[in-house]
């Protein structure tokens, strides 16, 4: 097989360490041999990794709920607070607006 090459750092003292730490070998898989006659194998269901579910005690989950209501509660009351300043701007803009030619239009007037 090829084997690829492991870049090296040489350091000021002379010492030289690989920049890439070297894995453990792969384990050949284990179960019933391929039908193609290649050299890999499905894994069954007895190899397969289960991962445990998460459990919540009681106090853990009514903890998880305050927090989440409370991140909502945060997140709602930002997203208000940045429409009105947008509608309070907005609404400045309009009356500088009309005052600006209130004040244009009386100088053509006269």
């Amino acid at each position: 097989m090829i084997r690829p090459k492991i870049p090296v750092n040489p350091l000021p003292t002379g010492l030289v360490t690989p920049l890439v730490q070297p894995t453990t070998a792969v384990e050949p898989h284990r179960g019933p041999a391929p039908v193609c006659g290649c050299s890999q194998t499905a894994p069954t269901q007895s190899a397969a990794r289960v991962l445990p579910a998460v459990r919540l005690t009681p106090a853990g989950l009514v903890a998880a709920i305050a927090g989440g209501a409370g991140l909502v509660l945060v997140v709602g009351a930002v997203l208000v607070s940045m429409l009105l300043a947008v509608a309070i701007t907005g609404a400045s803009v309009a009356v500088c607006a009309v005052v600006m030619r209130s004040l244009l239009n009386g100088r053509h007037h006269r």
